[in-house]
C-alpha cells in the first residue's frame, strides 16, 4: 500500500504555536514605540494569548490527570508460541507493523528461544477481577500469555475467546481489585477532540503519547487478511502509535476508553502519522458477547454492496455491468442473499441505502460498523432509495447461517471449532507427497485451533487421533462430540511430516 507521509498534528499544533507567538514578539519590538493604536488593539492580542495558555495548562492538568487514571489499567502482553519460526501472512503482516519487535530489528529471528516472547503487545483491563481486552492479532497462535501490570506484577492470562471480523480478544487474569477503565460512548467522539494513546511501543513501557481524532468511520482494508466478514470503521488518530501499541488504550480526557489501538499506516513499520484504534462501543459489545456466550453474536443485514464514496469501485462497476451509478453518501445494493433479513424486508437489487436506525450512512465503514454493533433477532429501521424515492422498512437481522437466536460453542461445526476448512484431494495430489491419505486445509482462521498449532493455508492433514483422514465428513465423524486432547498429524510449510496436538473445548 502507498500511504503518504505526513508530519504529525500534535507537532503541527506546537509549531503553529511557536509562529504566532513569535509573530507577536516581532510586531511588539517593531511597533511599540510607533503606533500607539496598534498597541491598544495588541495589547487586547496578549491578553487573549494568556488566556490561550492559560487554556493549555488547564488542558495538561487534564492530560495529567487522564494518564493517572489510565496507565495502571494498560498492560504488557508477551505471546510466547510453540513455532515462533514461522512468520508467514497475517502473522508478519500484522505483527511486525502493528505489533512488533520490540528490539527494533527489520525481521524477527527464525527461531525465538523458549523462554523469549515471540512479540510484545498492549491489554487494557476493562474489569476489577481481571478481564482485559486486547487485540486478536496480538495473542494469534500463542501457546502462552504472559500479563506484566505497569507495577511489574506478572500473571499468566487464559484467552477467554478471540474475533478477527473486528481484531478483538478477551483474556483474564486472576486476581481481585484491579485498576480498570470503563468504556465511552464513541459514537460521541468528534473530530478535533483531544485524546491520548498508552501502550508499550517498541518495549517502552507505559508510554502516554497524546493527539487528536484525525476522523472517523475510517476503513482500511486490514481485517480482510484475518475475516471473511471484516468489520472496519476505525476512529484515526495523530497520537503517536508504534509496534507494540496495539491491543493498547485510547482514551478521553476524563481518562474513559474511546477505542483500541490498533494498526498504523505505515511505509517502515514506524510511526507516519496515522494510527487506527476499534471505537469502543464495537470492542465492548464483542467482549461482552465473548463473556456471555464464548462466541460473538453477529447479526448480517444480507446485502453485498458498492460503497458509493469510492469513485474507483463505481467506475469499475459501471464498465463491468453496463449501469450508470453516480458517486455519492449511501452504499449501493449490488445483490441480496437468499433468506435473508433484507430479503424478507423487501430491500432489493439496485436499491441505495442512506441510514440505520435515523443514522446517516456515508459509506461501507458506516454500514459495517451500524451492523456489526448489532446481534441475530435485533431490528434495525434501515433507510432507502429506490427510483428516486425514500422508503424506510424494519429489517430483523439473522446469523450467517440464516437464523434469529444466539448461538454457543456447542451449537458451532467442528469446522467452525477448528478455524479452517477442508479439501480432498485426488489420488494423484497423493502420490505426488508421497501419502496414504490426506485433505487440504483452506480458510485457516488466525484464530482457530488448527492455527495455534502452527497448522496454516495448503498444509495437509493426513491423520487425527491415529486415524487416516481423506475428507471434510472424516474430520466431523472424528471430532464431532469430543472433547479432550487432539493429536494432529500434517504435512507443514516445508513437507515434514508434522505432529501436533491440542486441547477441543
Amino acid at each position: 500500500m502507498d500511504f503518504k507521509k505526513i508530519m504529525p498534528l500534535a507537532v503541527v499544533g506546537v509549531l503553529s504555536a511557536a509562529t504566532t507567538v513569535g509573530t507577536l514578539h516581532y510586531f511588539d519590538s517593531k511597533y511599540d514605540n510607533n503606533n500607539k493604536d496598534f498597541n491598544y488593539f495588541h495589547s487586547s492580542r496578549k491578553d487573549a494569548q494568556f488566556a490561550s495558555l492559560n487554556n493549555a495548562a488547564a488542558l495538561g492538568d487534564d492530560f495529567v490527570k487522564a494518564s493517572k487514571t489510565a496507565v495502571p489499567a494498560v498492560v504488557t502482553i508477551k505471546n510466547y508460541q510453540i513455532n515462533a519460526g514461522r512468520s508467514r501472512g497475517m502473522d508478519q503482516d500484522l505483527f511486525e507493523f502493528f505489533f512488533g519487535n520490540p528490539f527494533g530489528d527489520s525481521q524477527r529471528p527464525r527461531q525465538t528461544p523458549k523462554d523469549m516472547p515471540s512479540g510484545l503487545g498492549s491489554g487494557v483491563i476493562i474489569s476489577p477481577d481481571g478481564y482485559i481486552i486486547t487485540n486478536n492479532h496480538v495473542v494469534a497462535n500463542a501457546s502462552k500469555l504472559e500479563v506484566v501490570l505497569s507495577n511489574k506484577k506478572t500473571y499468566i492470562a487464559t484467552l477467554v475467546g478471540t474475533d478477527p471480523s473486528t481484531d478483538i480478544a478477551l483474556l483474564k487474569i486472576e486476581d481481585k481489585g484491579l485498576p480498570y477503565l470503563n468504556f465511552a460512548n464513541s459514537n460521541l467522539v468528534e473530530v478535533g477532540q483531544w485524546v491520548l494513546a498508552i501502550g508499550n511501543p517498541l518495549g517502552l513501557n507505559s508510554t502516554v503519547t497524546a493527539g487528536i481524532i484525525s476522523a472517523k468511520g475510517r476503513s482500511i482494508d486490514l481485517l480482510s487478511q484475518q475475516s471473511k466478514t471484516p468489520i472496519e470503521s476505525f476512529i484515526q488518530t495523530d497520537a503517536v502509535i508504534n509496534r507494540g501499541n496495539s491491543g493498547g488504550a485510547l482514551i478521553n480526557i476524563h481518562g474513559d476508553l474511546i477505542g483500541i489501538n490498533s494498526a498504523i499506516s505505515s511505509s517502515t513499520g514506524y510511526y507516519e502519522g496515522y494510527g487506527f484504534a476499534v471505537p469502543s462501543n464495537l470492542a465492548r459489545k464483542v467482549v461482552e458477547d465473548i463473556k456471555k456466550f464464548g462466541l460473538v453474536q453477529r447479526g448480517f443485514l444480507g446485502v453485498s454492496n458498492l460503497d458509493l464514496s469510492n469513485e474507483m469501485l463505481i467506475r469499475q462497476y459501471n464498465q463491468q455491468y453496463k449501469t450508470n451509478i453516480k458517486p455519492g453518501s449511501g452504499v449501493y445494493v449490488t445483490n441480496v442473499a437468499d433468506h435473508s433479513g433484507a430479503l424478507d424486508a423487501g430491500i432489493r437489487k439496485g436499491d441505495i441505502i442512506t441510514k440505520i436506525d435515523g443514522q446517516n450512512i456515508n459509506n461501507f465503514a458506516d454500514l459495517s460498523l451500524a451492523i456489526g454493533s448489532k446481534r441475530p433477532g435485533d431490528s434495525v429501521k434501515v433507510t432507502y432509495i429506490r427510483n428516486g424515492r425514500e422508503t424506510t422498512t424494519t429489517v430483523t437481522l439473522k446469523d450467517q447461517q440464516g437464523n434469529t437466536k444466539f448461538r454457543s460453542k456447542a451449537d458451532l461445526s467442528v469446522s467452525e471449532k477448528l478455524g479452517a476448512d477442508f479439501q480432498t484431494l485426488t489420488d494423484r495430489d497423493k502420490v505426488y507427497f508421497g501419502i496414504d491419505s490426506g485433505v487440504g486445509v483452506i480458510n485457516v482462521s488466525e484464530s482457530g485451533l488448527l492455527a495455534s498449532i502452527g497448522i496454516s493455508e495448503q498444509n495437509i492433514i493426513t491423520e487425527i487421533n491415529g486415524k487416516p483422514i481423506n475428507s471434510k465428513k472424516d474430520v466431523e465423524r472424528i471430532l464431532k462430540g469430543y472433547k479432550g486432547q487432539v493429536n494432529v498429524k500434517y504435512l507443514d510449510d516445508n513437507g515434514r511430516l508434522t505432529s501436533r496436538g491440542f486441547k477441543m473445548p
